[in-house]
């Protein structure tokens, strides 16, 4: 295997198991569905997680689906996987003239398309046998996000936002999770939904700001080259948004002081990602994403602390 076959990809998380343990034969694979890079399966996650949480709190005698949680992180992982796949598959093009991207997989040759289209299609199955352990409804929700997983990668060749497709399906798990408890939909997760789609589109944001030149060289549309010098308060805005509508949700769902004090913990991790953010020092806006995964943590125990109370 060369040296480009075998080197990690440029956003890699430094250290990874991947890179140290995986076999030359599995190591372009896990890249594909960026098991180096373990933080977006975590992002994916969250949501669910606090579906799950936000259930128990509008119905605390059902208690916390702890079965749920297990599978919904192991689907996460599988579809997170797969919508990366997929996404390699119709940006290979876009990857070759882009720095971060250009050692990916498929831009690298290290995979034709034909065996990561095969990996996906494996992903995707493995995926709905966790899928179909649910209740009809969340079966068929879970269907219809599909739509929104498929439409994504096009995005950015035809809009400004991006990063709005993005936050429609990152978002999803915060349907999925609520319905695979209760079996129907009501506001509490909808407005979950709402709120999960403004701080996806925020993180993202932050997280397009290492590419913005290689984008616009290409023509790659994105809110980070839209928002331009006025990302701060644009990010602010979505956060101070997001915000609302979790605490919106909550309360609608019988939540009270707890997790209203609690949710100060995710908002002050939102207010220093801005704070903070500077995109002429390298790996700036790389770490301040990266932050999200403590909010997806923070925001879990405020629900399950309400929950538990």
């Amino acid at each position: 295997m060369s040296d480009i076959h075998s080197a990690p990809v440029a956003d890699a998380q430094k250290d990874n198991w991947v890179d140290r343990h995986a076999p030359d034969w599995l190591k372009p694979y896990a890249r594909l569905a960026r098991w180096d890079r373990p933080i977006g399966f975590w992002l994916l996650f969250w949501p669910c997680a606090w579906g799950l949480a936000l259930a128990a709190v509008e119905i605390p005698e059902r208690g916390f689906g702890w079965i749920a949680v297990i599978l919904m992180f192991i689907g996460a992982v599988l579809m997170r996987g797969a919508g990366c796949t997929f996404n390699d598959i119709v940006d290979r093009d876009i990857d070759m003239k882009v720095a971060r991207t250009r050692l990916r997989p498929i831009p690298s040759g290290q995979v034709i398309s034909q065996q990561a289209l095969a990996f996906l299609i494996a992903q995707a199955l493995l995926g709905a046998i966790i899928l179909f352990q649910f209740n009809r409804f969340t079966v068929w929700a879970g269907v219809a996000s599909l739509v929104l997983v498929a439409i994504y990668p096009f995005m950015k060749r035809i809009t400004w936002w991006p990063q709005f497709f993005l936050g429609l399906a990152f978002s999803y798990g915060a349907l999925l999770g609520w319905t695979s408890e209760t079996g129907g939909l009501s506001w509490p997760p909808i407005l979950l939904y709402i709120g999960t789609i403004m701080w996806v589109i925020g993180y993202d944001t932050i997280y397009a700001l290492q590419d913005i030149e290689d984008d616009a060289l290409v023509g790659v549309k994105s809110t980070a080259r839209l928002f331009g010098t006025n990302v701060k308060p644009a990010v602010s805005a979505l956060y101070v948004g997001a915000m609302i509508f979790w605490l919106m949700a909550a309360i609608l769902a019988g939540g009270g002081f707890i997790v209203v004090a609690l949710m100060l913990v995710p908002a002050a991790l939102l207010a220093w990602q801005v704070y903070t953010l500077d995109v002429e020092i390298f790996e700036n806006p790389l770490v301040r994403f990266k932050i999200n995964h403590y909010v997806g943590i923070a925001l879990t125990l405020a629900l399950l602390a309400e929950w538990a109370w």
